[in-house]
């Protein structure tokens, strides 16, 4: 399953892998402008999001006040996007794009470029993340920020079993989780969202790909590029933010 369609498949669910996705819409935000004002200044107003999924960073950011164009590989995920945008009457502007072929699709300058929620590691060599790296540059007058698991913490062994949550919708019981197949550097993660209504159970299992780049090659990759000045931030993003100052 290519990444573009096991996303299609999601997005039904993928609010639900939340406890609750609008808290966390806006938590993120509020964690985002704390960082983007510290390591770009108050003046970086202009966001482009190059891995949008179903708006969680752009809808936050756009709600703070942010300019935000967004653009992700998957067409169901942008038109949850823009449905979610559009009942909050926010102007965001959404394109369907690959984080490789971003100035392509735009051409034009953000101050900023931004790629959260582990979407990087979908990239599943270091020459399509320098790629996509460089157009990041290319996009951006001051610089980019994205966020990533650390692989090099984990350990990436076998099989391994990640429970999401458990939520009731109207009267269906929904469960999620992942499984994930680890394979040398690389691993399938199988989302699993099992449908519990009444008598009836229908289970579907959406699978996608991830290369599992450490830290330290992600920054090593984003020099590369041409960004200056290089910095990981943690404990102030759900996951580890790297940051790419020109």
């Amino acid at each position: 399953m290519t990444i573009d369609a096991y996303y299609d498949q999601l997005v039904p669910y993928y609010k639900y892998i939340y406890a609750d996705w609008d808290a966390s819409v806006k938590r993120q935000a509020a964690a985002l402008d704390g960082v983007i004002r510290e390591y770009f200044g108050g003046a970086a107003r202009r966001v482009l999001d190059a891995a949008c999924g179903t708006g969680t960073q752009a809808i936050g950011l756009a709600e703070l006040g942010y300019a935000v164009a967004a653009s992700d590989l998957s067409v169901a995920e942008i038109d949850r996007a823009r449905r979610e945008a559009d009942r909050r009457g926010l102007a965001i502007e959404f394109h369907v794009a690959d984080m490789r072929d971003l100035r392509a699709v735009y051409q034009r300058e953000f101050d900023i470029v931004i790629a959260c929620d582990n979407a990087i590691p979908h990239l599943l060599s270091d020459e399509d993340i320098l790629a996509a790296f460089r157009q990041f540059h290319e996009c951006a007058r001051v610089g980019c920020l994205i966020s990533v698991r650390d692989y090099a913490a984990m350990d990436r062994i076998g099989q391994q079993f990640y429970p999401r949550q458990v939520q009731d919708v109207g009267d269906t019981r929904l469960v999620l989780f992942d499984v994930w197949d680890f394979d040398g550097d690389y691993y399938d993660m199988t989302t699993y969202a099992i449908e519990h209504t009444g008598d009836q159970i229908t289970t579907h299992a959406m699978r996608g790909r991830y290369y599992c780049v450490t830290i330290a090659a992600l920054e090593r990759l984003m020099s590369q590029a041409g960004f200056a000045h290089i910095a990981t931030v943690r404990d102030r993003f759900f996951q580890p933010l790297i940051v790419g100052v020109k």
